[in-house]
């Protein structure tokens, strides 16, 4: 009888562990995943009962996301408010009751609503409910630097485009600016998203709500010499010193490919006698077109892959608002298994299908200057909970190894001569010494262009990389027109 009793008993209480364990799951570990399930009406509404963490930058010095609190037949709810307006507008994105949510609104929606696992974030937010108080949500700090940000969104004014820089030992992304723009307080306005959604920048085109910085595909012109002479130089195939003959074009399937148009002289430019650190100088297409064919449409595209094209690169924006880098057919990315099938010549000064991103060309750039290793990036430095405690904090690293140390410092002298006495010294900063590259990819539409410029600084000592494209760029060449913002950049950040 003793015996039937207590294996009653064990029955009875292994049947509690499981209604508690089942109950506090779904009211606490699933509520983050439910509250995703953007037609679930009823969690949306509940969203808004809960104070949503704040996003702000590390320093403090801004909020890019609050709180405007507003009470409805005796219930609080929590509308959010965007008090920078569109500074990182594409980044931080919006939570509205109308649209749904973007940005990281949406991809760290559990941590700001508290409905992250970490267990005495889900046993408080319990307690919260059942005592009627209100459910806080964790704070995001960004890495983001409100002061470079600013000047990066002032600098590109009424042009399309965008500008990234990051940290290149820690991988901490500092500018994400995009433009054109918005104020995400519209989004939740009678007719305020359709508003948005004609938004127009000076190229004539709208997607203000695309983030140009991560998910803006655009041809890398001489940009992506720096990946085909890393692939030259690193398989030791070719040294800074290889010579060549420039006659002003090279042959490329049978056919002549000539070199960019000289702004100064009308027609194309010619070199003569070079080696391959002066083509990469004076970013002669002809050299990078012959490098290109020399080693091959493979050889080159492995090396794009070392510094993270064909991936994602893995920041914690929601992955649909990311794009991968690499070559594209019919808005698709490609990866032949033929290298037969993807011209090496106009692959190698970064023509062909080849599309990237800003942020991409960032890591390229951060890469070169941390030595060969790949810096991982990321936007959110730590998440901050209602009393206080540290969630979690983001601790750099590094995605692999994509060149040697060797081949990173031969680079760096390179790029540096760049900003010297080349194609970009409009980047010079009077006692910094500035790596760069610039890029003028055509678009199909004569003497337009898109405009590029990849840099790092202090080149003997490097702290920041900085990408910057501008779209539509009427005779406009990157060193140009996006090296001077870059510089400003640059300088914001080193002396900022």
């Amino acid at each position: 009888m003793n015996r039937q009793l207590r294996r009653l008993a064990l029955v009875s209480v292994l049947m509690l562990v499981v209604l508690v364990g089942a109950t506090t799951y779904w009211q606490a570990w699933a509520a983050g995943g439910l509250q995703d399930r953007q037609d679930n009406a009823i969690e949306r509404v509940v969203q808004f009962t809960i104070r949503r963490g704040l996003i702000v930058p590390e320093s403090g010095k801004a909020v890019f996301a609050a709180n405007r609190r507003k009470r409805v037949s005796g219930q609080t709810f929590f509308f959010r408010r965007y008090p920078t307006l569109g500074l990182a507008a594409q980044t931080v994105g919006y939570s509205t009751a109308g649209h749904a949510q973007a940005g990281l609104e949406q991809s760290m929606n559990d941590y700001l609503t508290g409905s992250n696992t970490n267990l005495s974030n889900a046993l408080q937010r319990q307690l919260d409910r059942l005592g009627g108080g209100t459910v806080k949500g964790n704070t995001l700090e960004l890495t983001l630097d409100t002061s470079a940000q600013n000047l990066a969104m002032k600098e590109l004014g009424n042009q399309c485009g965008a500008v990234v820089a990051m940290d290149v030992k820690t991988g901490a992304v500092l500018v994400l600016a995009s433009k054109p723009t918005y104020n995400p307080n519209l989004i939740d306005e009678p007719g305020g998203y359709e508003k948005v959604l004609k938004i127009r920048g000076a190229c004539g085109e709208g997607a203000a709500l695309e983030n140009r910085a991560t998910a803006g595909l655009y041809t890398p012109g001489s940009t992506f010499k720096m990946i085909t002479a890393a692939a030259a130089l690193d398989t030791g195939k070719f040294k800074p010193t290889s010579p060549f003959y420039d006659p002003g074009y090279c042959i490329d399937y049978g056919k002549p490919v000539s070199n960019a148009g000289n702004p100064d002289q009308g027609g194309t430019e010619v070199f003569g006698h070079v080696d391959l650190a002066e083509g990469f100088q004076h970013s002669i297409n002809s050299v990078f077109c012959n490098v290109g064919k020399a080693l091959g449409a493979r050889v080159i595209l492995d090396y794009a892959k070392r510094f993270g094209f064909y991936s994602i690169p893995p920041l914690e924006t929601p992955a649909d608002e990311r794009a991968a880098s690499g070559l594209y057919v019919h808005g698709k990315l490609y990866d032949p298994a033929d290298q037969n099938l993807v011209d090496a010549g106009r692959l190698g000064f970064g023509q062909e299908r080849m599309l990237v991103t800003p942020l991409q060309m960032a890591m390229v750039g951060a890469t070169i200057a941390n030595g060969g290793l790949v810096p991982r990036p990321y936007v959110v430095q730590r998440i901050v909970g209602p009393d206080g405690s540290i969630v979690r904090d983001t601790r750099s690293s590094n995605l692999g190894r994509a060149i040697k140390p060797s081949t990173a410092a031969e680079l760096t002298q390179m790029m540096v001569s760049v900003v010297q006495g080349g194609t970009g010294t409009a980047a010079q900063i009077p006692g910094v010494q500035v790596a760069g590259k610039t890029g003028t990819a055509e678009t199909g539409v004569p003497d337009v262009y898109t405009a590029w410029f990849v840099c790092f600084a202090p080149a003997d000592n490097p702290r920041f990389a900085v990408a910057v494209v501008l779209e539509k760029q009427l005779n406009g060449f990157g060193g140009a027109v996006s090296a001077p913002i870059a510089k400003a950049v640059l300088e914001n950040l080193l002396h900022g």
